[in-house]
């Protein structure tokens, strides 16, 4: 199993993606399942429509709160994105790495005062992507390819880590090093349901090819009993 680097706070492992219409919804989720057993992701729809507040809610409910809303703009605008999102409190944050070096080295710059730092990692090629979709908007090669050409990038202009799929995480633990956050969302139990992702793979699979998080949506969100479903999860990432 891929142990935590020295520098990355320890705690759990699993990300639960609250990836719900509005807060009320996300709040109800949050007080069913346990802090101490997982932190939890607000991405886009959620945060548009809950906002910091949403944050700040989830953060009195005991949770550290991934913001993944995968900044992407030109360097002086993600840098003040980001220095928001940390004042917010947030625990993780996220930029696209297609951004390139100054974008995400302006983003590292203008957290790295912050008091309690929030860690920074890039996007690097979303787990729903297939190479026919890299060539339509003209990236050649396999996602494999464009991903590991992105976490170098991301690694040598000051990042955390990366967000990559479970089928990358091996390769990039053997480029990046153990230091090198990965986060891997497309995390799937082999009982459940694949939906739109592409790029998958079991929770233990994926720990064991290097990944440090697993960000884990609708497998635990719509399972009939949420707590359940978190900790069979919980028990495949820790190898019983």
């Amino acid at each position: 199993m891929t142990t935590l680097p020295a520098h990355v706070p320890a705690g759990p492992r699993v990300i639960v993606a609250l990836d719900f219409p509005g807060a009320d919804a996300a709040l109800e989720m949050a007080r069913r399942l346990d802090p101490t057993r997982c932190r939890v992701k607000v991405g886009k729809e959620l945060f548009t429509s809950g906002g910091p507040l949403l944050v700040a809610r989830l953060r009195a409910l005991g949770y550290e709160v991934f913001v993944d809303l995968k900044f992407h703009d030109i360097p002086n605008t993600v840098a003040a994105a980001c220095r928001a999102a940390a004042s917010d409190g947030a625990w993780m944050i996220d930029v696209h790495a297609g951004g390139g070096r100054r974008m995400m080295a302006a983003a590292r710059e203008a957290i790295e005062s912050c008091p309690d730092r929030p860690l920074l990692v890039g996007v690097t090629v979303l787990t729903s992507m297939e190479a026919a979709d890299l060539a339509e908007i003209g990236v050649p090669g396999t996602p494999e390819e464009q991903v590991l050409r992105l976490a170098r990038l991301a690694r040598d202009s000051g990042l955390d880590g990366v967000v990559c799929s479970p089928r990358e995480a091996a390769l990039l633990r053997a480029e990046c090093g153990e230091g090198f956050v990965l986060v891997t969302p497309g995390v799937r139990p082999a009982s459940a349901s694949v939906d739109d992702q592409v790029r998958i793979a079991t929770p233990a699979r994926a720990i064991a090819e290097g990944a440090h998080y697993l960000v884990v949506g609708r497998p635990i969100t719509q399972a009939a009993d949420p707590c359940a479903a978190l900790e069979a999860i919980n028990a495949e990432v820790a190898g019983r």
